[in-house]
């Protein structure tokens, strides 16, 4: 198993900062890349401003918040990566455009390095076979928001070492989450399970059988719930929901997991939830 010192992360969404925060809390040496440098610096300048909130708050001190950032560092240059122990991809969620990430990562990163996807869906071996190291490709699949939910999902496709599953494990463990480890099929523990519910709930909706306050409401109440099926499909994005579903419909061919017409249509219509300000609910 091997030691993981510098990490790389692919991605300045919500996704990369959480990533980059996580390891680098964790001690290890940070380096997000963005495709702008202004994406990458952006992530720097989130970070330091979600500390400056802690300290004020006084969860953390400035000290440490230096110690951590001290550990960060941005780029907009694929090269920086090349020493990287581990590089983990939180990108569009695309199949073709992280399979042409990963062919581009195979030529730059150092031959023992392991490039990860955070992906949620998509099959890992079609990753792991666009390169010439397939044995060191994985699935690392945290959840949002990274530096709060504990949970991750280490997968493996056929094609994984048992020593890049265990050294993924282990990366997990050091952040301080609960990993899991899963085959790589679509949707792997959390969203094969998740999304015929939230697709369901969409099309009781539709139905008329209830509201969509009354529905989250209710499973909040009933089932304990941090949260309604509305409220979570706009925190996830309603256009990333779709995708997922699609993802899992193509594997799968279970009714469960076909895409309710009305989440078609408002993605159709722009309406992607929290990343646009309207999706189930308008936060204008």
């Amino acid at each position: 198993m091997a030691d993981i010192f510098e990490v790389g992360v692919v991605g300045s969404g919500i996704m990369g900062a959480g990533l980059a925060e996580v390891a680098a809390r964790a001690g290890h040496h940070v380096v997000v890349r963005s495709r702008t440098l202004e994406g990458a610096e952006a992530v720097r300048d989130k970070l330091v401003k979600g500390f400056d909130k802690q300290i004020a708050k006084e969860r953390m001190t400035a000290d440490e918040r230096d110690e951590i950032m001290s550990r960060v560092r941005v780029t907009d240059h694929l090269g920086q990566l090349a020493d990287c122990d581990l590089v983990i991809e939180s990108i569009v969620e695309d199949l073709e455009t992280k399979k042409t990430l990963f062919a581009e990562l195979e030529q730059i990163v150092k031959p023992s390095g392991i490039l990860a996807t955070n992906t949620s869906t998509l099959p890992v071996v079609e990753l792991a076979m666009a390169t010439q190291r397939p044995d060191k490709v994985c699935g690392i699949h945290f959840f949002n928001p990274a530096p709060v939910m504990s949970l991750v999902e280490i997968i493996k496709p056929v094609t994984a070492s048992d020593d890049t599953i265990a050294t993924a494990t282990a990366f997990a463990s050091t952040c301080g989450k609960d990993p899991v480890q899963v085959q790589d099929r679509a949707g792997f523990i959390v969203n094969a399970l998740l999304f015929p519910y939230l697709n369901n709930a969409i099309r009781m909706m539709e139905f008329g059988t209830a509201s969509r306050d009354d529905i989250d409401a209710a499973m909040k109440g009933g089932c304990g719930f941090p949260m309604g099926p509305f409220a979570l499909l706009d925190l996830v994005g309603l256009d990333t929901s779709l995708a997922i579903l699609d993802a899992l419909y193509e594997e799968f061919r279970d009714p469960n997991y076909a895409a309710v017409p009305l989440l078609r249509r408002m993605v159709a219509a722009g309406q992607l939830g929290r990343k646009s300000g309207n999706g189930f609910y308008d936060y204008s």
